[in-house]
């Protein structure tokens, strides 16, 4: 079990949350959907490449079987993508996840729906009150899709995507990079003596940057001068997406073994090659539409949790609604 400092660190609202707050994670989750669902309308080589990537990924759970059967009668499927900390600045231990996105994927709407869940979320765990962040590091992937689960009422029948931060960087430069335009104009907290990863950047509002994957992470992670807080850094960190995705869509991109190499590097899933082959070919129309919602909470004083994100009862009623209506077939 962690530490009381792991489950217990504290967020001081949306400015002044901690620098290592890593909503850019999301970029990586959605490169290695990507790279899930593309894989077989390539060809052998790349079958045969995607397939040794795979392999490296997997860790079978009870989940396994379900979204194999799931996917093979083409139904409406959920996943839970989740973001640790580990790997990022140096740090090795089991992390939390900073990140947790439920993700819906409806063939016959043609739909898929992102909803994340705010890291500092305030739920309880085995009977101890902790922010939802610390429920992987409490005891597993499985543990952080119970804590999702029990908090919105809704089941996750298909598995889990567990990344860390430490391919970030090399994975966003494996794309060849970015072009994003800032919302905003803003410098990044930076200290040149440190790593790349921590020097200073500015951006100017309006203008188009073509970012590698030490800038993309400075670009994403900057909360303090957003007026707007995390919902600004979030919409940041949308751009992000769009961009690789865009990018990565390009055959010769998805298929560079250096790409391939970090996301086996730093990834773990509960998927099989199967589900993953349904997936490519039964659900790619899904991936062309694809939304995204918050749980949305206010912040409030918890004594030694800090300030936690309490969720209202009608929130959490539109939430569970939403993710219901996606899972209809």
């Amino acid at each position: 079990m962690p530490s009381r400092s792991e489950l217990h660190q504290s967020s001081k609202g949306a400015g002044k949350q901690p620098k290592k707050v890593h909503w850019v994670r999301r970029i990586l989750l959605t490169i290695i959907l990507l790279l899930l669902v593309s894989g077989v309308a390539f060809g052998a080589l790349a079958y045969y490449k995607m397939n040794r990537t795979v392999s490296k990924m997997q860790a079978p759970s009870k989940m396994t079987k379900k979204s194999d059967q799931l996917t093979d009668a083409k139904k409406p499927v959920s996943y839970l993508l989740l973001g640790t900390d580990t790997g990022d600045l140096g740090r090795d231990y089991k992390g939390r996840t900073d990140t947790m996105i439920v993700m819906t994927i409806n063939p016959k709407t043609k739909t898929t729906t992102m909803t994340s869940v705010a890291r500092d979320t305030l739920v309880t765990v085995d009977g101890q009150q902790m922010k939802i962040n610390a429920a992987y590091a409490y005891g597993s992937a499985g543990s952080a899709m119970a804590a999702v689960e029990n908090l919105l009422n809704i089941k996750i029948n298909g598995g889990y995507i567990l990344v860390n931060m430490g391919g970030l960087v090399k994975m966003v430069d494996a794309v060849g990079g970015v072009d994003v335009a800032s919302p905003l104009t803003f410098t990044t907290e930076g200290d040149d003596t440190q790593a790349d990863s921590a020097k200073q950047y500015s951006f100017t509002a309006g203008q188009t940057y073509h970012m590698d994957g030490n800038e993309a992470l400075a670009f994403s992670r900057m909360r303090h001068e957003d007026p707007n807080g995390d919902y600004g850094r979030q919409m940041r960190q949308q751009l992000i997406i769009r961009a690789v995705l865009k990018k990565a869509t390009n055959v010769g991109t998805l298929f560079n073994d250096t790409l391939l190499n970090t996301v086996s590097n730093n990834v773990q899933t509960d998927l099989s090659t199967h589900s993953m082959q349904n997936l490519a070919m039964s659900y790619r129309g899904a991936f062309g539409n694809v939304k995204q919602d918050q749980l949305h909470g206010t912040t409030q004083y918890m004594g030694s949790l800090g300030d936690v994100e309490v969720m209202s009862p009608a929130e959490i009623s539109r939430v569970h609604d939403a993710i219901t209506a996606q899972m209809s077939e």
